[in-house]
This record gives C-alpha cells, structure tokens and sequence, in this order.
C-alpha cells in the first residue's frame, strides 16, 4: 500500500470470511485523511472577481470542510470521559465487564455456527464424491439422476426440453475440462487464469473443502485440488489452509488470520509461476558474449498456493514500512481471501451451474472495474562484468488471458450471507 507510517495507527485486522469487501483496506486504513487547502488572502482576492459559486459548490465546500475536520478528530479523545467523576469512571468500567460477557457467548455462538458447518459438510461428502464420480467418468448417471436434472432445468425454464434419449447411453468419459470452465465462468478467479494454466487446469478432477479438526485451538478449513497425473508438477493433491483468528472479531464474525498453500513440485521448465528468457550477454573488458537463461514471476492462477504473508506486530515495530508496500499487501490479502471464500460458498456447491454458466444470473457485474491485478516490471541485475544486449523470451509474454463470459465482473459480489451457513 514516501514516508514511513506511525504502527500505532493501524489496525492489522484481516478482513471477515463472510463478506470481503475489496474496497476495504484494514491494514492501511485510517491513513489518509481529506484535508481543506487554506484559502489565502490572494485567493479571496481572486475569487471576488468570479461569478458566486452555484449551490453544488458550496455543498461540495462545505462536505470537504466537515470531512477536513472530522478527519483530524479521528482518534483523539474530545475529553469527556477523561473528565468524569470517579464514580461515573467505575460504572462504565463495569459496563466494559457486562460487555466482555457479551463477547464470550458471540465467541460461543461462531464456534457453534462453525460447529453446525461443519456437520452439514459431512453430509455432503457422499453427493461430492457422486458428482466426482460422475464429472470423471469413473462411474455412469442413473436414470432416476438424470430425470431429476431434467426436471430442474425445467423448472429453471419452462422453454427446456430434453434431448431425446432414444438409444443414448451416457458417455463414459464424464464431462472434459469440467472444473476448468467451472473456474473460468467464475468472474474473479477468470481473471487470474492465464491460456498457460488452462493446459494444466484440464487435469483437474476435483476440488473440495474440509474443515480443520476441532480439537485444532485454531478454527479455519482447507480447499482441496485434486489432479491426474499430468506433465506439470508431481504433486496430485494441491491444497489450501485458511486459518481464522481464534475470537470473532469486533463485527462478531470469524476472521481470517493468514492463509497457507502447497509447495508445487514443478517438473523441469514447467513452472507457470514463473516466464523463461534467454538474455545475451557482453563482458565490458573481454568483449565476449555469453547466453544467460532468467526466470520472472509470471501471473498465474498457481500463485494462489503462493498466499501473501501479513505483516505481524514484531515486523511493524522494528521495520519501516512505507505506505505503499503495506497498501500494496493489503490488496493482496484482500483478493486473496475473497477469491478462497468465493471457491468455499460458491463454486464447490454450486459447480455445475458455474460450469453450466447458470450461476453468473446471480452475480453483480461492473464494466468500469479495473483489472484486479496490474503488471509489475521487474528489474533485472547484471551478473559478473556482463551486460545485457537483447533477449528473446521462450515463453509469450505475458501469457494473454481471455475475457469473462459476458462483461467483466465487478472485483467482489459484497454477497452477505445468512448466519450459520449450511454447506
């Protein structure tokens, strides 16, 4: 997110699982304030050869006036409390107390709502692992399944008719690349999905969610992806943990404290976090040339397993931390943490209407949206007496990602969901 930043003004607070809004900044936020320019005597001067201002300026002048002082009264005591009898003080010391007792059974009632999650998670392993079954090829649909599909397009459309099943059989080879368009229907996540993930994302056979244990003292769960064997990376099985904060937050939900993600075990050359050049060299003294091969970070959907580090206490103490790196991290744990809540609440359950495109009826959309990640020029150093002459990359660069399905989407729903939400 250049001057250093004050660590007492900060709240490092990430943002709740239920709604991650993206225009929210918590670690930064409180940083800038509106400010009101001081009109100067040569200013007044001036402005009395103009017209009188029209009745928008003035509510414009005045708004930016209020906010100018509200803002510098952010965080300061008016002094009131402070001057109160000692008897007023314990009163609301005690009301600070009843307060506490409050907090402990909101605390209570998260971790019973997460408790009741979690249930309803067991109970939708058998119709997951079906859908798996299903998507594979791995087993066949009844015909008492497909009846009931066909019976809810239907209801979604009175238009709907079957195809004819007149000696079909359902294929046996599943539905290809189901996950991958379930994925690329799903606005946000569209976005981050490069053509060169696509050829890996084919191999994708499933995703799922498990809770951590409740014997865990930190409540969170893990996103599962599971693979075929494929020319990418060993790994079958990449996996992410989202941890929350042991208390609710202020708001009374859950919040996220940090995420962690699977080490990928690239094959040779087939990092897609990473782009290839080969950089031709001369040595300032001998005049020879050498071939040197570079890796850069490369956008990629596999840096989700890669999650941004928040800042802890320890480091805002003793570190300097300018604006815009904690700006900068900011936005990244936002995104992340949004991107897992919107795999965990919408496109595990509700894989096949993304994959249909069905589900994007439910999804706000904003043409006027900025892109949610921007390219990031990394300078290269010069190794040894060497210098650079030209370089010609291996890969395409930077791998062209394609539009969403119908506009872009706005870069988060803002979806609040209903306390105790079944899976």
């Amino acid at each position: 997110m250049s001057s250093t930043i004050p660590i007492n003004q900060f709240d490092p607070t990430a943002p709740t699982p239920q709604n991650t809004p993206l225009t929210h900044a918590p670690i930064a936020q409180g940083l800038s304030r509106p400010t009101v320019p001081d009109i100067t005597e040569a200013n007044e001067e001036e402005d009395d050869d103009d017209d009188e201002p029209s009745p928008d300026e003035i509510r414009q002048a005045m708004l930016g006036l209020v906010q100018g002082r509200l803002g510098e009264l952010v965080g300061r005591s008016s002094g009131y409390v402070e001057s109160l009898p000692v008897e007023i003080k314990l009163n609301i010391e005690a009301l600070k107390g009843v307060h506490a007792k409050q907090t402990e059974l909101q605390n209570q009632y998260k971790r019973e709502c997460l408790a009741l999650e979690k249930k309803y998670a067991e109970l939708h392993k058998p119709l997951y692992e079906r859908r798996k079954e299903i998507v594979s090829g791995a087993s066949k649909p009844t015909p008492e399944e497909i009846k009931a599909g066909e019976e809810t397009s239907l209801k979604d459309d009175e238009e709907f008719s079957a195809p004819s099943k007149e000696g079909k059989e359902p294929s046996p080879d599943g539905v290809p690349e189901f996950w991958l368009t379930a994925l690329r229907n799903h606005p946000i996540l569209n976005e981050i999905i490069t053509d060169r993930d696509a050829a890996a994302l084919k191999h994708l056979v499933d995703v799922r969610i498990e809770y951590l244990p409740t014997s865990d003292t930190t409540p969170g769960f893990k996103l599962l992806f599971q693979f075929n064997a494929n020319e990418f990376f060993e790994n079958t099985l990449l996996e992410k943990t989202y941890l929350y904060q042991e208390e609710v937050g202020y708001a009374g939900d859950f919040v996220y404290d940090r995420a962690i993600g699977t080490e990928i075990k690239w094959k040779e050359d087939k990092d897609l976090t990473k782009e290839f050049e080969i950089k031709k060299q001369r040595n300032k003294n001998t005049n020879r040339t050498r071939l040197v091969r570079k890796a850069r970070p490369a956008e990629s959907f596999f840096n989700f397993f890669s999650p941004p580090i928040p800042p802890n206490e320890d480091t805002l103490k003793t570190t300097d931390i300018e604006i815009e790196d904690l700006e900068e991290i900011d936005e990244k744990l936002e995104l992340d943490y949004q991107i897992g809540e919107d795999i965990k609440e919408k496109v595990i359950p509700h894989a096949v209407d993304w994959f249909t495109g069905k589900a994007l009826q439910f999804e706000d959309f904003d043409d006027d949206d900025d892109d949610d990640f921007e390219d990031i020029d990394d300078e290269d150093d010069d190794e040894d007496a060497f210098e650079d002459e030209d370089s010609d990359s291996e890969e395409e660069l930077p791998a062209r990602r394609r539009g969403p399905p119908k506009s872009r989407a706005a870069a988060s729903s803002n979806v609040n969901p209903d306390e105790c939400k079944q899976q």
